[in-house]
């Protein structure tokens, strides 16, 4: 599982001209499901999103976390997260995790952090074709993929 997570100060997803999920302060987080992913990276990933310290404190330090912060959760999915563009100029798309296993996969990790969030948790719509407005705060945005919390791999595993 990836995640690419933004601090914001407000995103909203739209399809078809319909809100679908909408925050005010918070992360938004797009998730893509690969493959070899399974319920097993849930506590990891939740536990990761949850706790990074990139909200500011009274002293101006990125040191409290979207729960602190009183903020909300945006979940996206999106499959191009698991783009391969080593060969050729079209990205392959083959480490995503077929559509019917992502969509319950996704929904299941959706429902694990809402089980585990006090704070508002929308999503986007899962497998439509959606317009994501946000506003960047900072910037800050985080990469996080579960193959480096699970003790996978990558350069800083």
């Amino acid at each position: 599982m990836r995640a690419l997570v933004q601090r914001v100060s407000r995103a909203r997803v739209t399809v078809e001209g319909r809100v679908t999920g909408e925050i005010a302060r918070g992360l938004l987080v797009f998730v893509g499901v690969g493959r070899e992913d399974s319920a097993a990276v849930f506590a990891k990933m939740a536990d990761k999103l949850l706790h990074l310290r990139v909200f500011e404190d009274a002293q101006g330090r990125m040191n409290r976390d979207v729960i602190e912060a009183g903020g909300g959760l945006l979940l996206v999915s999106q499959f191009t997260l698991h783009a391969d563009c080593r060969r050729g100029r079209r990205p392959s798309f083959l480490a995503a995790a077929p559509p019917e296993e992502a969509r319950r996969l996704f929904d299941e990790f959706v429902a694990f952090l809402r089980a585990r969030f006090p704070g508002p948790a929308a999503t986007g719509e899962f497998g439509a074709k959606m317009d994501v407005e946000l506003v960047n705060d900072g910037p800050v945005t985080i990469w996080l993929d579960s193959a480096d919390l699970m003790g996978g791999g990558g350069a800083d595993a």
